[in-house]
């Protein structure tokens, strides 16, 4: 299956400053995180950031916010995006593909994910948007992900699919500052 602009929301899991030094590949993660968010921003897709424990680990990286200037904010204390009175569906503009980018990959991604896809929903996780701490646990959660039916893609992935073709009224716009 094929995302779509008219299907979609990205959903950015705790890419929380003081979390980025710890992961195996922060900066890769941040590039690719305010790619997606500019990106979604450009062709209007719903965006919604999740914050893990603000108060105490910090708010989301400001490039992040930058990028993406009409995203809703939620706050959790859950590992999971999904769990009571954090994410509602009306958040995610009626979209039944979500999007995944975040960290860390093993734990809010994954549970997020499931969870997700447990409600029915159609799960993108964006493989070169994700990370963790270790190297290996990022690649168990990515086969753990793929075995519960969400699709591994990468950002190109994204960015064309929601594009569809040549024909898109965005195309040379978003091959210009986005496809390199």
């Amino acid at each position: 299956m094929l995302l779509n602009t008219d299907e979609s929301a990205l959903l950015i899991v705790d890419v929380q400053s003081r979390l980025l030094p710890a992961l195996s590949h922060p900066e890769a993660l941040l590039e690719r995180t305010v790619w997606l968010a500019k990106l979604a921003a450009t062709l209007n897709i719903p965006t919604v950031i999740s914050e893990h424990c603000p108060d105490k680990i910090g708010h989301t990286d400001a490039a992040v916010m930058a990028a993406a200037p009409a995203a809703l904010v939620v706050k959790k204390q859950d590992f999971s995006v999904c769990a009571e009175g954090c994410l509602n569906t009306g958040m995610l503009g009626g979209a039944n593909q979500i999007v995944l980018a975040g960290i860390e990959a093993h734990v809010c991604v994954l549970q997020t994910a499931l969870d997700l896809r447990q409600r029915g929903y159609r799960v993108f996780v964006v493989a070169d948007a994700v990370d963790s701490r270790a190297a290996a646990d990022r690649e168990l959660a990515l086969t753990r992900l793929r075995d519960n039916r969400c699709q591994v893609v990468s950002s190109e992935m994204v960015a064309f699919e929601w594009l569809g073709s040549a024909r898109h009224p965005q195309f040379k716009a978003v091959h210009r500052d986005f496809i390199r």
